[in-house]
């Protein structure tokens, strides 16, 4: 198998490691380098070597994307900048290039149906990059709402923060895509897994209302705090759900309560726990999953993708789900940028 990586910077290498442990040399590595750096990172964002990369993992390095196509790879990993996915994405698509898309799908929604009829007609596999899908807290989560744990919704709260220069800390964060509103930067894009969980749980929320903006003493220029409230419809009810989100707190923390007519669920997605407590405040289920490594979330969305190009069957994440999810994150940056309450109920999926 001939695979192509666009983007070799902290997520590009992590995917080139997990494909060497999963394929070993039956993988034929290609990249398309735009910044150059050669630097080694291991699987804690540590600099292992300053240098060596395509040597250590025999990866043939190319100047542009064209160059590389020409070599027909089989399927290409879409590392770049947010900014730059969607056409970049295009490209590989209209060669026959099956293709997993690092989240955010985009930073705006223009060329995404025109990406997604291409793949549909070419019969190609699309993935979009939600690891957390794969996270044993969120699909333990998933099953106690479908098997009715905790009777109807009522309420939820989903809660992701993290200081923004620990990310990686081997690089200046000033210049990093999560900074900056040139590459798709901002908590509601760089932080979007929260979205698409709550779109796997709840489908897509009516409308969207956001609060906040850039404001720490961070040196970005997008937001950095930032509240929405969000309303679904299940089954005729409608319930609230609001979503935080900031690049300030030390320690990180990435929490969901969700409340119910007859108890309610608390995930802990770093502290690797969730509780059920009943109606009665009484905790009736406690699942732990101490020994987790983060890293095997990738594995498995990698196993599955690859799965997916032998068996032509549609993938966990779809590129129509990580279209949703944008969806979302859009409408809270609108909401956002005018101050307004934005009805996704009344917009077509291209607007």
């Amino acid at each position: 198998m001939r695979l192509l990586m666009v983007g070799l910077g902290a997520i590009g290498q992590r995917h080139v490691r997990n494909l060497r442990a999963l394929l070993g040399d039956r993988v034929e590595l290609l990249a398309v380098r735009s910044r150059g750096l050669t630097h080694i990172l291991d699987d804690a964002l540590k600099v292992e070597s300053p240098d060596g990369l395509s040597e250590k993992y025999t990866i043939r390095i190319f100047d542009n994307l064209d160059e590389a196509l020409a070599h027909k790879p089989d399927a290409a990993f879409v590392c770049n900048p947010t900014s730059l996915h969607i056409a970049t994405a295009l490209d590989i698509a209209r060669a026959g290039c099956h293709l997993f898309i690092e989240k955010p799908l985009a930073h705006e929604y223009a060329g995404v149906e025109e990406l997604s009829a291409i793949v549909e007609r070419q019969r190609l596999v699309a993935t979009v990059g939600y690891q957390l899908r794969f996270h044993p807290c969120l699909t333990t989560t998933h099953r106690l709402l479908e098997s009715d744990a905790i009777g109807r919704v009522l309420a939820v709260r989903a809660e992701v923060g993290e200081y923004l220069p620990n990310w990686h800390t081997y690089e200046d964060y000033r210049g990093t895509y999560a900074a900056r509103r040139d590459l798709g930067g901002g908590t509601l894009l760089s932080q979007i897994h929260e979205m698409d969980y709550l779109y796997w749980f709840f489908g897509l929320p009516e409308r969207v209302f956001t609060l906040g903006g850039h404001l720490s003493s961070l040196d970005i220029d997008v937001e950095d705090v930032t509240s929405t409230l969000m309303q679904f419809e299940e089954h005729g009810f409608r319930f609230p759900v609001h979503l935080h989100q900031d690049y300030v707190q030390r320690s990180a923390r990435r929490t969901c309560s969700i409340i119910g007519d007859r108890g309610r669920i608390d995930a802990d997605v770093l502290g690797l726990t969730v509780k059920v407590c009943e109606s009665s405040g009484e905790l009736t289920q406690c699942h732990e999953f101490r020994d987790f490594q983060r890293n095997e979330l990738f594995l498995e969305q990698t196993r599955r993708f690859l799965a997916c190009i032998e068996s032509g069957e549609r993938p966990v994440v779809s590129l129509d789900d990580g279209a949703q999810s944008l969806r979302m994150a859009l409408a809270a940056k609108e909401s956002l940028e005018k101050g307004i309450v934005v009805d996704l109920s009344k917009t077509c999926k291209g607007s």
